[in-house]
């Protein structure tokens, strides 16, 4: 990875790593994280509080029961949340979507 621009070194970590992609991708498949794992992983990662959420999820309770599994995620509280701590919507959406398939 310590290649110069423009020499033929580069050039084929290019290729070797766009043929590393095309494997992967069927072979091993990344799903998207849980919307709560992805929160807590946001607020470890950042440094936050839960106290810090509260702009973005509202009261205390609320904050409490969307961490703890017993609230759902309403769209408005996604769309702060993506926008707030930069958490994929498809991962904030995901909770959303297996929660209408189950219940």
């Amino acid at each position: 990875m310590n290649a110069k621009a423009h020499t033929p070194d580069v050039d084929r970590q290019g290729v070797l790593l766009t043929l590393i992609k095309a494997y992967e991708r069927p072979h091993f498949p990344m799903d998207l994280p849980d919307a709560v794992e992805a929160i807590k992983f946001r607020m470890v990662q950042q440094g936050l509080t839960a106290k810090d959420l509260e702009p973005l999820i509202g009261s205390s309770s609320r904050m409490y029961g969307v961490l703890s599994r017993q609230r759902g995620l309403p769209l408005a509280m996604i769309q702060r949340l993506h926008t707030g701590l930069g958490i994929p919507a498809g991962s904030l959406l995901k909770q959303r979507i297996t929660a209408a398939v189950v219940g």
